[in-house]
């Protein structure tokens, strides 16, 4: 106990302090990503960071209630569980508070979370969230509404070259249900898929389900990548009727989303269904190039659609949440605002043009090494600053060696 009280810069696994310049990154970050999201019609919510567990669990919730620490209200003696995922929240919102509000509603929301255990991304067990929730229609529109202003928010941030991966997690429970076996025995053929091992799923699906399904399995596999051949490999397999109906919405989507943005690059991986706990429909991941595995990128954060389940019954729902840690990873660092150092006396006028232009001033303060001219160089480095504001110019700080 005496080593860890003894160091106090020692925090938990998975938390950590964020300083400059990366937390007002971060700031700036979300804060973009919070303007465009509020353009389109979004409006922001705050939910709590901790919640009463039977309400923080219902519904979506309880698909992430593994992933949340629990603590005893001291007030009420009732059991508390901090946030995983700010998603069920939103939902609970909407059909609680906002149960009456028009639809399609329109949320957006930007918070931290807290997780038992970091997630597949980074070793964090503390992370970020920004995302928006369309609740109250179930249209191919509404789907791609989510991926035409989430791509408008990263490009924002300064990141235009992204791509949407789509996929439908209900696709695969729907086909191995026509086969009428027990979750139990299908773990086998789940492992494979989860591992994209063709050879072992064809062997599997024939021993598990019967070689039709074992066909339309194997052909879904390999045809993951560019959207114009999965497409077409959904609409050539001889799917049951209710999973043809999901390839269809995924084809209309596929369709909205092109109208708008012919560019935008798009995958689909019909068999995917890892990490999506509570949605029911079509579901989004969006990469930047580089970064994370090899052919893929680097994940910036995804979504889908799902159930909110209110007094009223189930109310349809979508959305997506992105991450904004992994933003800044993927974003340069040019993108970072210039920090101006500016000597007592300086022109007021000009260092507040500088900050409306989106430079950052740090003023001098008198009484303090490098208030005045004889050392600013000195205290410009100090301060993080690459100019210092002289004479209404701005003038670079050299190197130490160089002064």
């Amino acid at each position: 106990m005496s080593d860890i009280t003894s160091n106090k810069a020692l925090l938990p696994s998975g938390l950590r302090d964020l300083l400059p310049p990366e937390a007002e990154a971060e700031a700036v970050c979300v804060e973009s990503l919070m303007g465009v999201f509020s353009a389109h019609g979004y409006r922001r919510v705050k939910p709590p960071l901790i919640e009463f567990e039977e309400t923080l669990f219902a519904g979506a919730g309880g698909a992430v209630s593994d992933q949340s620490f629990r603590l005893m209200d001291p007030d009420s003696h009732r059991m508390m569980a901090v946030r995983p995922d700010i998603t069920p929240q939103i939902a609970r919102i909407a059909t609680t508070r906002l149960a009456e509000a028009a639809r399609p509603l329109r949320l957006c929301y930007a918070g931290e979370c807290v997780r038992v255990s970091p997630g597949s991304l980074s070793a964090d067990r503390q992370v970020s969230q920004a995302g928006i929730e369309l609740i109250g229609v179930d249209t191919p529109s509404a789907d791609a509404e989510l991926i035409l202003v989430a791509r408008e928010a990263l490009a924002a941030t300064g990141l235009t070259r992204v791509s949407f991966d789509l996929t439908l997690p209900a696709l695969v429970p729907v086909l191995l249900g026509q086969a009428g076996q027990e979750d139990s025995s299908l773990k086998p053929l789940l492992h494979a898929l989860d591992r994209k091992d063709a050879a072992e799923v064809k062997k599997q699906a024939d021993r598990i389900v019967g070689p039709a399904i074992a066909d339309i399995l194997g052909d879904l596999l390999l045809s993951a990548g560019p959207v114009d051949g999965a497409l077409a490999a959904l609409q050539r397999a001889a799917l049951p009727d209710e999973a043809q109906a999901l390839a269809e919405r995924l084809a209309a989507t596929v369709g909205e989303i092109r109208a708008s943005a012919p560019d935008l690059r798009l995958t689909v991986d019909p068999v995917e269904f890892r990490g999506f706990r509570y949605h029911t429909g079509i579901c989004m991941t969006v990469y930047a190039p580089g970064g994370g595995a090899p052919g893929v990128g680097q994940e910036l954060g995804g979504g889908g659609r799902y159930m909110c389940q209110g007094e009223a019954g189930p109310e349809s729902a979508s959305g997506l949440t992105l991450y904004p840690e992994a933003i800044l990873m993927a974003v340069a660092s040019k993108h970072r605002p210039v920090r101006v150092y500016v000597p007592v006396g300086a022109n007021a006028d000009r260092a507040a043009a500088l900050r409306r232009q989106g430079f950052v001033t740090v003023a001098a303060l008198d009484g303090v090494a490098g208030a005045h001219a004889s050392d600013h160089f000195v205290a410009a480095r100090q301060q993080g600053c690459v100019h210092v504001l002289a004479d209404s110019a701005l003038v670079a700080v050299p190197d130490a060696g160089d002064s």
